[in-house]
């Protein structure tokens, strides 16, 4: 009885861990959030900065985002600087990007559309151009400040509401959240 009773706690044991490894590896599979000030700072791979467009990126980690995100946010932040767009709207872009993918040049969609790709997830609709446009963070930034800037009205909006604005999100605030770590990678990167 008491092999019997070993071996049940045994299977029983086993199971729990399985479902406990199953249910870690599906969060980790299918968690696409973007890291958050309550998030502990992840440790950066030691490389060199680099140079994208005219900023220096750190390997960081700068607000969470180590270098290889970094670099996103300064292709975002040289398309903003080359249509004349300063650091708070280059922040509201960072901000969009951070909400959107973390930083991350994704080459698949999410819940809200099987076909958005990129750092901004721009959908399929012509509105974003080509996928090669939308895989580009130079372009897909252009593109999404070309859009926010002939929004009637758009230096009035909060920040949120101004990513809102361009991206249509299902909630308005979603963006939110993202809005200070955005200050601070722009600040960051803008240099002394």
């Amino acid at each position: 009885m008491r092999k019997v009773l070993v071996g049940i706690l045994a299977v029983v044991g086993l199971i729990g861990v399985a479902v406990v490894g199953v249910s870690l590896t599906a969060s980790h599979f299918f968690d696409h959030s973007a890291p958050t000030a309550t998030a502990t700072a992840p440790t950066c791979p030691a490389v060199a900065p680099i140079t994208v467009g005219t900023i220096t990126v750190p390997a960081g980690p700068v607000a969470g985002y180590c270098q290889d995100r970094l670099i996103n946010a300064a292709h975002i932040m040289n398309a903003a600087r080359a249509l004349g767009i300063g650091t708070h709207t280059q922040a509201i872009g960072v901000m969009t990007a951070m909400g959107e993918s973390g930083l991350r040049n994704l080459s698949y969609g999410d819940a809200a559309g099987a076909d958005s790709r990129g750092l901004f997830q721009q959908r399929a609709n012509g509105a974003w151009g080509s996928l090669a446009d939308r895989m580009d963070p130079y372009t897909a930034a252009r593109n999404f400040f070309l859009a926010l800037t002939t929004t009637p009205g758009w230096k009035n909006f909060t920040p949120t509401e101004a990513a809102h604005a361009v991206q249509v999100n299902a909630d308005p605030n979603f963006y939110t959240t993202y809005w200070a770590d955005a200050q601070t990678v722009v600040a960051a990167l803008s240099g002394p």
